[in-house]
């Protein structure tokens, strides 16, 4: 027979598999906790089924926070029943003393990221942030994306799809908390006379995390931007483009029936400046919906690195933050 996974009418407490499915990880996970560091229920009922008290439930959202953060299952149960924080290097704030810092391991990532997701499955906002953050600062805004915010987004994702409907608040809880990391490390567009790089959705696309990302990602290279978001239609990306001179245009696609050609080729002819000096932008295809397909006066770039060495040479601007073009 199965354990009931709702709280008890009596309010006992949680079971251990409502419990789980609130902390993101497995019922085996708890119970192996409750085994080996005694980081269990309070309260056990007649029917020898785990109820988790208000206060079990608290000291395990921390040893989830203190494990994802890659502290030692066994270090964690003790801190979490404390209550105590561990040193910064503990929890991976920053390296321990004495350890160079450098690319980080397959291991270490998927660490991260399995943290990230069992976070947003717990709907727990602020350690979401805390990760993003931490992430942010430990791989660059470039890595934490393709690293981290990514693989974690992609999992939220399969959750969902192998799940009905279950998940949808997670997925939009982690989007959410993606795109405010994104946009607080991105620089305010500066003011001056430098052609932009245009950033738009396609008509249609409403997914804008991608660009997101690499508006940030440019700002970070003091690259211009002017960010238009989800959905733009036709006529305004065309206006924009004529007002704008822009040195390049990006067009973002998520599904491919919102990926028209048509448009692509149609923003690549548009043209503007004095009679025999007119300038025309580099159009760059990106997103999974223009897979397989290409128009002329446009680039395909393949990851955000290309695309933004891509814009850096459009824009006569260094390839990497820091140098000179190669």
């Amino acid at each position: 027979m199965d354990e009931p996974t709702t709280p008890s009418p009596d309010g006992a407490g949680l079971t251990t598999g409502a419990l789980a499915r609130r902390l993101g990880v497995s019922p085996t996970t708890l119970r192996s906790w409750d085994r080996r560091y005694g980081i269990g229920p309070a309260v056990r009922d007649a029917g020898r089924h785990r109820r988790f008290s208000p206060e079990d439930v608290l000291v395990l959202e921390a040893m989830c926070r203190l494990t994802a953060s890659g502290v030692p299952p066994a270090e964690a149960a003790r801190l979490a029943r404390q209550g105590t924080r561990p040193a910064p290097h503990a929890t991976g704030e920053g390296p321990p003393p004495g350890r160079d810092t450098g690319p980080a391991a397959p291991a270490d990532l998927r660490r991260e990221c399995r943290g990230l997701s069992r976070a947003a499955v717990r709907l727990d906002a602020p350690a979401v942030q805390e990760l993003l953050d931490r992430a942010v600062a430990r791989h660059g805004l470039t890595g934490a994306w393709q690293e981290v915010m990514v693989p974690a987004l992609h999992a939220v994702g399969r959750k969902w799809e192998t799940s009905g409907d279950r998940y949808v608040e997670v997925e939009h809880l982690l989007s959410w908390q993606v795109s405010t990391t994104l946009r607080r490390h991105t620089r305010p567009p500066a003011r001056g006379t430098d052609a932009p790089v245009v950033l738009a959705c396609v008509p249609g696309e409403e997914h804008t995390l991608p660009i997101e990302a690499l508006n940030a990602a440019l700002s970070e290279r003091h690259l211009a931007t002017r960010m238009f978001g989800a959905a733009v239609p036709a006529e305004a990306l065309t206006a924009a483009v004529r007002r704008l001179g822009p040195v390049a245009v990006v067009l973002w696609a998520q599904a491919r029936s919102m990926a028209t050609t048509a448009l692509a080729r149609h923003v690549a002819a548009t043209r503007w400046g004095v009679s025999g000096a007119r300038r025309r932008p580099l159009v760059m295809l990106a997103g999974p919906g223009w897979a397989g397909r290409s128009a002329a006066g446009t680039a395909r770039p393949s990851t955000l690195s290309e695309a933004l060495d891509m814009l850096a040479t459009a824009a006569g601007a260094p390839l990497t933050p820091g140098r000179g073009p190669a």
